[in-house]
């Protein structure tokens, strides 16, 4: 028997078109409604699943992009996932949710209230995944833009301030007494202490409000807080704030053991515990039925046809948020096509450590369709036996906490990544087969704490 270990889900669409671009599109669910993601979020939670993230992004970026961030519904639209929030908590009893919120979008007081009254009503199951998306800002009245660190440092700030107006009902200011014959002609109750309650008052560099909130306290803890920086700045912030880390690296074992280091080392500095905080890889696994058909789908890759290159120049654009499909495929890239408001990493991602300079557009597309097996560590295309020695390795030997599997929360996605894995997980013992109980809090916190 192998260790235990967490896992989730990354709705990497969003709350948006589920099954768009797939022929699971014709089982003609309707992605506005709750349903699709009910069933979904019931099959996870059968499945031992500790949380879903639903991803967000509240803008579909700059005018002349508008087209390519919707033509395909890579970049939009996006429902808000916190308002899809309850109803998955309704779905499901042990589940963590954790709905992506930035600071830009909600005022810290309106914000506290709000997650707390998520905290209270799930049994305390709502995670926050904090993102500093600064494309944004302009939809919220903050123009202009922050930096990439004046992003962080608002975020911290806006964190912060939540978490005092949480804390404002301090130890036995909330008494819920009812006295003496319910204070009916006996000894009258007293619901809460005044007195214990801190009248904070908060002038920041990024907002201005006052306390305290007018939410009761929290029995089994806070919401989580997930976040997915990856910078040194983002870093800082997981180190300082984050329950649950979506991280992205390499999954060899050497690369997992150095970024732990990285966020352990982080949470030290900024004096906290580095087992207060699950890591969680994100990953998006091909499983198939044989090593036979593993195979073929690699060897395929290795040679997209013209339709899988536009496909992936598609889905390029709207992520570099540039139309890539216009540009001549036979010719080198021409780095001066990408605007100020574009992602470094996401170019640098498409370049890969080819040189724009000399190689075709077309070959770095290519290079983005190329599959790889999980037999020898070059992908992630392989058997669900393969991936579950994956994980078993990567507990073992980098003692890994555990892995966030990511595509649309669709119950055909669902199904055909967990049919056959979910036994050979819990056969080896990695995937749990209950929840924490009760007497240990229950909740999201109770889970990510079980082992």
């Amino acid at each position: 028997m192998s260790r235990p270990q967490h896992f989730g889900w990354f709705l990497a669409r969003g709350f948006g078109p589920q099954g768009w671009g797939h022929p699971y599109l014709d089982w003609n669910y309707r992605w506005t409604s709750p349903d699709l993601y009910q069933q979904s979020a019931r099959e996870l939670e059968q499945a031992g699943f500790d949380l879903l993230i639903i991803e967000d992004a509240p803008s579909l970026g700059n005018t002349s992009t508008l087209d390519l961030r919707t033509r395909q519904a890579f970049g939009g639209p996006k429902h808000d996932p916190l308002l899809l929030a309850p109803y998955l908590f309704g779905a499901t009893q042990h589940l963590g949710i954790a709905p992506t919120v930035n600071p830009a979008a909600y005022l810290p007081y309106t914000a506290a209230r709000q997650f707390a009254s998520l905290q209270h009503l799930s049994g305390h199951r709502l995670a926050l995944n904090v993102v500093t998306d600064t494309g944004s800002a302009r939809h919220f009245g903050s123009a202009p833009p922050l930096s990439h660190d004046g992003a962080y440092d608002r975020a911290e700030e806006w964190l912060d301030g939540i978490k005092q107006l949480w804390n404002s009902w301090g130890e036995g200011a909330l008494l819920a007494d009812p006295g003496a014959d319910g204070g009916l002609g006996g000894r009258p109750g007293r619901y809460a202490d005044g007195s214990k309650l801190t009248a904070l008052q908060h002038r920041g560099d990024y907002f201005s409000f006052d306390g305290p909130l007018n939410a009761i306290p929290f029995t089994d803890g806070e919401p989580v807080i997930v976040s997915p920086g990856g910078s040194g700045r983002g870093l800082g912030f997981a180190g300082a704030h984050s329950d649950v880390q979506l991280a992205l690296a390499p999954l060899d074992t050497e690369s997992i053991l150095a970024y732990r280091a990285k966020i352990h080392a982080a949470a030290v500095e900024r004096g906290r515990d580095p087992r207060d905080i699950t890591i969680l890889f994100a990953i998006q696994p091909l499983l198939v039925s044989s090593a036979e058909e593993a195979d073929r789908l690699v060897a395929a890759s290795s040679r997209p046809d013209d339709a899988a290159i536009h496909l992936i120049a598609e889905r390029q654009s709207s992520d570099l948020e540039t139309d890539l499909t216009a540009l001549d495929f036979e010719k080198p890239l021409d780095l001066s096509v990408f605007g100020d408001h574009v992602s470094q990493g996401s170019i640098a991602r498409l370049l890969g450590k080819d040189d724009p300079a000399t190689t075709p557009l077309r070959a770095l597309l290519a290079r983005q369709a190329r599959l790889g097996r999980l037999s020898d560590g070059s992908g992630f295309v392989g058997t669900a036996d393969e991936f579950a020695d994956l994980i078993e390795r990567l507990g073992d030997d980098a003692d890994n906490d555990g892995v966030l599997l990511w595509g649309d929360l669709h119950p055909v996605t669902v199904h055909r990544l967990l049919d056959e894995l979910v036994p050979i997980l819990r056969r080896r013992g990695i995937l749990r087969t209950e929840f924490a109980s009760a007497s240990d809090g229950g909740g999201l916190r109770a889970n990510l704490a079980d082992f």
